[in-house]
């Protein structure tokens, strides 16, 4: 295990971080999540995007541990809104885990969409859903092929406000750094081994080019955890948490307006109640 590095901002208004025991614990669960979920789907492994973000690195790492790197198959794909540093990092993490990778360009596939429907591919929204969707269909076409289970990357900052794109990214037969706020994935990645470069990585979705998680919620990470954990998971009122952090009602109404607004997102698809007949 590496030595913990400062994985916090100078002005993270709460540290989330948890205990030495506590992060010893929450790495062998999730070890343990992952085997208990491939032997019980009877699958020989599974299949990660990797998109050189710290998310889908920490798991590969998590994975690659749990499975074995011989059982663990990585695909690398890249659109043209994606930077170039972000799939050499994408490469970086598989060649330094030893796991079989493919690269697998995406821009091809998704024209046939913008082709199809050309009216929507100036929408930029639309565009990057389309370019996430596709990679949740190459992960299972994959994964349906060697027997595999998808492994996904969400974590429980992403999950609360909606930061996913349905049936895409979270297209995937499990979470196993789902219950983790941002903070806590950085400093798992830290303990794990993941370098230093990479845990405080920008993240992005790479949905269209220039585009950062921090820049498209309005706000910082470490921001976001903490009013997240004390006011939409804890506690504590608006007031309360604006007392105990310093954060302001406009960013606490933002995050409250994400979660209200993805509610749909983290269920299933509604249908009506059943009659009494």
């Amino acid at each position: 295990m590496s030595t913990e590095p400062t994985i916090l901002s100078d002005t993270a208004p709460l540290d989330l971080r948890l205990s030495d025991d506590e992060l010893e614990a929450t790495h062998n669960h999730i070890l343990q999540f992952i085997r208990d979920v491939v032997d019980g789907a009877g699958a020989e492994g599974a299949v990660l995007g990797l998109s050189g973000g710290i998310d889908s690195t920490a798991t590969a790492y998590l994975a690659a541990e749990a499975l074995g790197k011989e059982n663990l198959h990585g695909l690398v794909m890249p659109s043209v809104v994606n930077s170039d540093e972000n799939m050499s990092d994408a490469e970086r993490v598989a060649q330094e885990l030893e796991i079989e990778y493919d690269v697998v360009e995406i821009q091809p596939i998704a024209e046939t969409f913008f082709d199809t429907f050309p009216e929507a591919a100036n929408d930029r929204m639309a565009a990057g859903n389309v370019y996430v969707r596709v990679r949740g269909v190459l992960n299972y076409f994959v994964a349906n092929h060697e027997n595999k289970i998808v492994l996904g990357t969400g974590n429980r900052s992403e999950a609360l406000t909606g930061y996913f794109t349905k049936y895409g990214d979270q297209a995937v037969d499990c979470n196993p750094i789902g219950n983790l706020y941002k903070q806590q994935v950085r400093q798992l990645a830290a303990h794990v081994g993941v370098p230093q470069d990479l845990v405080m990585k920008t993240p992005s979705a790479g949905m269209w080019t220039g585009q950062t998680d921090e820049d498209e919620m309005g706000m910082h990470y470490d921001t976001l955890d903490a009013i997240l954990a004390l006011h939409v998971d804890g506690p504590l009122s608006k007031s309360a948490t604006m007392d105990h952090i310093d954060v302001t009602g406009e960013q606490i109404d933002r995050v409250v307006e994400l979660y209200e607004q993805s509610a749909h997102k983290r269920q299933m698809p509604p249908a009506p109640e059943p009659l009494d007949l």
